[in-house]
């Protein structure tokens, strides 16, 4: 890559259903956070290709009781990021309660606890339009039909320019089914232009997918519409769902998915502007760009989100998240680096999948190794700490204290439709109840794992393909567990967690 163009994608990770906003000099970013916690990732750049991870704007899931455990693919979907009235704004649909609003006077916040604007079950992909010209508020979502039994469709409805509530029942703009050929039409994102009310909004389904472009004179309808992105020579298969932004010179971006099955849906940039009859062009004539010329902005440092982590003093960076809403003392600050995790008892310890207590990232979407050290500070028969990667399969490895008081290495996985895990390798001792844990994950997700107990890295059992969830890329997490039983059961430390490419 040359120092005037860019390579797609500029976020080679699961940052799934992007949307994006320039404020000022500044660009920001949010994506899908489903159950994870905290939810609503924030993201920086100043040039659209280098970004980086500056917060969170949703620290809990609500009601917090229901997200408490792990539902890996309920949650946050599909947010909308915008900026109105001097205050961001975040719109999202929880498939099972409906949608809900944030706001906040700066990006790092505070943000406001989630308003619940329109109860339901299958509102999703929620998109706020605020008309500076004559003041008038709409919001459109889509439907899922796993818990609505509609889909294919967008409604529409006026909003109260406050954003507290809705000022209609609302009505169906665009009716997917009334399009021969179309299916599975979401992800709308609002705009005016020239004119014209637009919704940028993806159908055909996420792995095979396209981008439609749908335009009027009147918000709600009737709407024409176009396909303006989609695979056709190029490798990328279904590009689209995202977001339309234009730099302070004027130039348009558009910024989408791509899924990549175990790394989730990554994020590339394509270029945009407006043809002589008016409508949007995305891309290469409607193909997705791989290398491309830079956006005409200031130039900027490399940067990504961050992976690495010391944990000063205990704390962990913002790239972590727990698979559900924490609970007090999982994660203990002490004067020294190094993650302490309590090894939390549960009668679920064979099965990482359900436990609220992984701490996880995103599965980088480039071959590279993922290391760690561990000390198991737990004297507690069947307590366990280690490195994983997590899907609707797993596999982790890292040392489970004996029922003698030794220590053992163990490396254990479950496969998709397994209740239970199982050894992938034998046991065997680890004297000093230290590890350093590796984890090498190849072309295709093929992850091969490895440790050190003191005598240099040595192969533990066959490789291990990851697997997403149903909209998930696959995370590598850290735990810390002990079976049922009454009593604390001690802590696992963490140090030096480093992913570098392959």
């Amino acid at each position: 890559m040359s120092a005037g163009t860019y390579t797609n994608p500029v976020l080679d990770a699961d940052w799934s259903d992007p949307d994006v906003v320039r404020v000022g000099d500044d660009f920001y970013l949010t994506a899908s956070s489903f159950g994870r916690a905290p939810g609503l990732p924030l993201l920086h750049s100043r040039d659209l290709v280098n970004w980086t991870l500056v917060g969170h704007a949703l620290e809990r899931l609500e009601p917090a009781e229901e997200f408490a455990t792990p539902r890996h693919d309920c949650g946050v979907w599909a947010p909308s990021l915008r900026y109105h009235d001097e205050r961001f704004w975040i719109f999202w649909g929880d498939p099972d309660q409906g949608v809900f609003q944030i706001n906040a006077p700066g990006i790092r916040g505070p943000w406001t606890r989630p308003h619940l604007l329109k109860a339901g079950k299958g509102l999703i992909d929620a998109c706020p339009l605020w008309d500076e010209e004559t003041g008038e508020a709409y919001l459109v979502h889509a439907w899922a039909k796993s818990r609505s039994g509609v889909k294919n469709r967008l409604t529409g409805h006026r909003m109260r320019p406050d954003g507290t509530g809705l000022l209609d029942e609302g009505k169906v703009i665009v009716d997917g089914d009334r399009i021969p050929g179309w299916f599975t039409l979401e992800g709308p994102k609002l705009y005016r232009h020239d004119g014209w009310f637009w919704i940028l909004a993806p159908a055909g389904g996420v792995e095979t997918g396209w981008q439609g472009a749908f335009r009027s004179r009147g918000f709600f309808g009737p709407y024409e519409e176009r396909i303006v992105l989609e695979q056709k020579d190029t490798e990328v298969n279904g590009p689209h769902q995202g977001g339309w932004v234009r730099t302070p010179s004027g130039e348009d971006w558009f910024v989408h998915f791509q899924q990549r099955g175990p790394y989730g849906r990554v994020v590339h940039l394509q270029p945009m502007s407006w043809g002589p009859d008016g409508w949007p062009v995305v891309g290469d004539d409607g193909a997705p760009v791989t290398v491309h010329r830079r956006p005409a902005l200031p130039p900027q440092p490399p940067a990504a989100p961050a992976t690495d982590d010391d944990f000063p003093g205990g704390r962990f960076g913002r790239q972590w998240q727990w698979t559900a809403n924490p609970g007090e003392g999982w994660a203990t600050q002490h004067s020294g680096d190094g993650l302490r995790l309590t090894c939390l008892r549960s009668a679920h310890a064979h099965d990482l999948r359900v436990l609220p207590n992984v701490l996880t990232q995103r599965l980088p979407g480039t071959p590279c190794a993922a290391e760690v050290e561990l000390r198991l500070d737990s004297d507690e028969p069947g307590a366990r700490a280690g490195l994983a990667v997590l899907g609707d399969a797993f596999s982790w490895i890292g040392l489970q204290r004996g029922p003698d008081g030794t220590a053992q290495l163990v490396h254990r996985f479950a496969e998709g439709a397994a209740e239970a895990e199982r050894d992938a390798a034998h046991p065997r001792l680890a004297p000093e109840g230290r590890a350093r844990l590796r984890i090498d994950i190849g072309p295709n997700a093929r992850c091969r794992f490895s440790a050190d107990t003191g005598d240099g890295f040595r192969p533990s059992g066959p490789v291990f393909a990851a697997t997403p969830w149903r909209w998930v890329g696959a995370l590598l997490g850290l735990v810390a567990l002990a079976p049922s039983g009454p009593g604390h059961a001690g802590a696992a430390t963490f140090t030096r967690f480093r992913l570098t490419p392959s």
